[in-house]
């Protein structure tokens, strides 16, 4: 009887240890899988979306600053330049319209260098073609050299696009103040080689 007692007890023992083991293995397994489902639930969810907008965002921001260093870039390196040389064409253009300090020293030493050259005993039709007629010729000629040099320079800056990286439009002013420039050249052209062959302000008849 006193065995049986013992090993009855042991028993029980042994039933309520493996019955707390499996309770204990049971609650383990309901916080596994109250912590696994933290982890994948809404709130989860909603951070890795915010997760992935952010990074969105961030790229859509270095994408929007490569454009503009590439925009400031194309800037400096096409749109300076060509404005630069529009510029001068239009200048280029009205110096030949109004004379620069170049065809007025030209003129003046061509009217010395005939003064030189004429005796006082020649006709005064050579005097005044020697005098008067080549100083004013020399300067349709500078004014003419200016005026083609502004044609070149604009027709330069409006075909420039053409030869450079696609898709960068040329500025709306830089094409004003080429096509002035060409204008002007063309004016200026015009003015010089008529005046140079007396169509326009010809020497005066001294019959």
């Amino acid at each position: 009887m006193g065995t049986k007692t013992v090993d009855e007890t042991g028993a029980e023992t042994g039933t309520e240890a493996e019955r707390d083991e499996r309770n204990l293995d049971v609650t383990k397994a309901d916080a596994a899988g109250t912590s696994t489902d933290e982890g994948t639930g809404p709130a989860a969810d909603a951070e890795e979306r915010n997760e992935a907008d952010a990074d969105v965002e961030e790229r859509d921001e270095a994408d929007a600053d490569l454009a503009a260093l590439d925009e400031s870039e194309a800037g400096r390196d096409g749109g300076v330049g060509q404005g630069a040389a529009a510029v001068v064409s239009a200048a280029l253009g009205l110096v030949s319209l109004t004379g620069s300090w170049v065809s007025t020293v030209a003129a003046a030493r061509e009217t010395l260098v005939g003064q030189l050259q004429t005796s006082s005993t020649a006709s005064v039709a050579t005097q005044v073609k020697e005098v008067y007629g080549d100083a004013w010729a020399t300067t349709a000629l500078v004014g003419g050299l200016f005026a083609l040099v502004a044609l070149i320079v604009g027709v330069v800056v409006l075909v420039r696009p053409a030869f450079g990286a696609p898709g960068r439009p040329q500025a709306a002013w830089i094409k004003s103040v080429a096509w002035a420039g060409v204008s002007l050249g063309v004016v200026g052209l015009v003015l010089a080689v008529a005046k140079y062959s007396d169509i326009l302000l010809g020497l005066p008849s001294t019959s």
